[in-house]
């Protein structure tokens, strides 16, 4: 079921997974829940983040290969040393 639930994640933007994020949070703040939902929730919670955590590696990629030179922007290896 861990399989399912993290395509689905992957597939939802960032702004959506940290809605979804931020619902959980708000009920696990609330002490209202039982034990097994609670660790359910936080379960759930800890995909979300990983899976936001892995947008945010990629765009922050995607931003850090264009770069400015001579007017144009290219694209360069994730390595390569700035001049």
């Amino acid at each position: 079921m861990v399989g399912k639930q993290e395509k689905g994640e992957k597939s939802k933007s960032f702004e959506a997974l940290m809605e979804e994020l931020e619902k959980i949070v708000y009920r696990l703040e609330s002490g209202d829940l039982p034990l097994e939902k609670s660790i359910e929730l936080f379960e759930k919670g800890m995909g979300l983040a990983a899976a936001g955590t892995e947008k945010l590696d990629s765009a922050e990629k995607k931003v850090q290969m264009l770069i400015e030179q001579d007017g144009r922007e290219r694209k360069v290896p994730f390595d390569e040393q700035e001049e």
